[in-house]
């Protein structure tokens, strides 16, 4: 049987002998990513409008504080900072899961931080180390946001 001998050898930053637009998906991820953070961020500090008759956006369920009527706390106390409303005091968990869960970190890793890019197109870094290091050890606590995450998914499916 024949053999070939492939060297691997180190390419540069986005250099590949891809010929497809191994670009288009990293960059709809970024955009759709980065546009979810802005209106979600937006959705959540604004603290209004998550109330549609019996309905109640999943952004703020449950409602700790708000409305007196629906509120499990009550209104909001007046020492309470602006931008502490009901949507920050529920989305922490989800979004901690989210932010850690493996398939968010594939995506963007390589929308955000070209880590990699695509497969077999150069790195921007010199070595691999792993998320055993300062910040990316902080990735391994996605266990922990899952069962905090799953309690939310309770009360979501009570509110359907």
């Amino acid at each position: 049987m024949a053999q070939v001998d492939v060297p691997l050898v180190r390419s540069q930053f986005g250099q590949t002998s891809r010929a497809d637009h191994w670009w288009v998906q990293p960059v709809v991820v970024f955009l759709g990513l980065s546009t979810f953070i802005v209106y979600s961020t937006w959705a959540a500090l604004q603290g209004q409008h998550f109330r549609f008759g019996p309905y109640l956006s999943p952004f703020y369920s449950p409602e700790l504080i708000g409305d007196p009527l629906h509120a499990w706390f009550g209104a909001k106390p007046d020492w309470m900072p602006a931008w502490v409303t009901a949507a920050v005091l529920v989305l922490w968990a989800p979004g901690g899961f989210r932010v850690t869960c493996y398939y968010y970190r594939g995506a963007y890793y390589k929308a955000f931080w070209a880590d990699p890019p695509s497969c077999t197109v150069g790195e921007p870094r010199k070595k691999y180390l792993g998320e055993r290091s300062f910040p990316l050890i902080l990735q391994n606590i996605h266990r922990y946001f899952l069962y905090l995450a799953l309690v939310f998914l309770i009360f979501l499916a009570h509110d359907v």
